[in-house]
């Protein structure tokens, strides 16, 4: 058995060819829960549907986010609704008393529907709707995710990172604010000074997670800091990765950042943009995927392949290195307990 945690929409990329090298029974998924938003009071968890909808072989593989030829009218009609009424499309944040009220899944990350500045499909949102029940009726979310998950035919195991909340605050000159308010309502073009998992030092991992990470460990090529970051903000996950093999595919090369805000939020942690600062961010892991390209020199074991993922075979190629990595990493740790270097 094998671990992926993914976040964003690196991971799923490596997913999306990783079959043949991976087997899908054979195969935990831990999602990142810090990007979740409660909008117009249905839960929605951007980095576990990709892998669901992936998985489920409807995701829209052209934007990695909601499904394939989703409709758009409830959407739209929202948007119709507060045009009519001139109402400011958002985003729309519940007031401070309204923040952790209610469903404590979706403490500090609620927004009022009312012309909601994420766009959510029918179908897509379908899927909101049923989770959201699912808690309300008393589900854990990991129990949600499982639901889900048998809705879709998953053969892979797919697991929230945490059943309490870790939310992702982005702090800048304007004020603290919601990771999807910074990366999809305002581009990711705000200052960042700092970025904030609030809600980690009182949430745990499951269990579950606990176990998964119990089995070597990929790191695909997700943002460090807001796809990877909030699991890491919880301690026990943290320690948990120094005990088991793990291999992260870097998402630069060399300071070059493949997509998103990954070289900003780095920055704004302290860290070099660069797979330099990649791996002080992941002291835990024992070897990495680096591209061909990357002339970055690491003190642990690396894999070099093209790193590109813009198709199934991209992902396999990646994925072979990483099998290879894993190899690495666990020799590694072999000669570490041996008292070797």
């Amino acid at each position: 058995m094998t671990t992926f945690l993914a976040g964003g929409t690196g991971t799923p990329k490596l997913l999306a060819g990783s079959s043949a090298v991976f087997p899908p029974s054979e195969t935990v998924v831990v999602g990142n829960t810090g990007d979740d938003i409660e909008l117009g009071g249905v839960l929605v968890s951007p980095d576990l549907d990709t892998v669901l909808f992936l998985d489920g072989g409807v995701l829209d593989q052209e934007t990695w986010w909601g499904i394939d030829s989703d409709e758009s009218s409830t959407h739209d009609e929202l948007h119709r609704l507060a045009d009519s009424a001139g109402i400011d499309p958002g985003p729309r944040y519940l007031p401070p008393d309204e923040q952790t009220a209610g469903r404590e899944i979706a403490s500090w990350r609620r927004f009022s529907g009312v012309a909601e500045f994420m766009f959510i499909g029918d179908r897509d949102r379908a899927v909101h709707v049923t989770r959201t029940s699912l808690l309300d009726e008393g589900r854990t979310l990991t129990e949600a995710t499982q639901i889900l998950a048998d809705a879709f035919d998953l053969e892979r195991t797919l697991l929230p990172m945490s059943d309490d909340p870790v939310t992702s605050i982005i702090h800048t000159p304007e004020g603290p604010m919601h990771f999807q308010e910074f990366w999809v309502a305002r581009d990711g073009e705000c200052t960042v000074e700092n970025v904030e998992f609030r809600g980690a030092e009182q949430a745990t991992p499951t269990n579950r997670v606990l176990a998964a990470l119990d089995r070597p460990v990929v790191i695909g090529p997700s943002n460090p800091v807001t796809s990877i970051g909030p699991m890491l903000s919880m301690e026990r996950f943290e320690r948990a990765l120094f005990e088991t093999p793990v291999v992260a595919v870097s998402p630069f090369i060399g300071d070059r950042v493949f997509s998103g805000p990954a070289a900003t939020l780095m920055r704004a942690m302290g860290f070099e943009a660069s797979t330099a600062g990649v791996a002080k961010a992941y002291p835990f892991a024992d070897a990495f995927v680096l591209d061909t390209d990357d002339p970055t020199d690491l003190d642990r074991p690396v894999v070099r392949t093209d790193t590109t993922l813009d198709s199934p075979t991209d992902a396999e190629r990646v994925a072979r290195a990483v099998r290879e990595a894993l190899d690495r990493a666990s020799e590694r740790l072999e000669t570490v307990a041996d008292g070797g270097a």
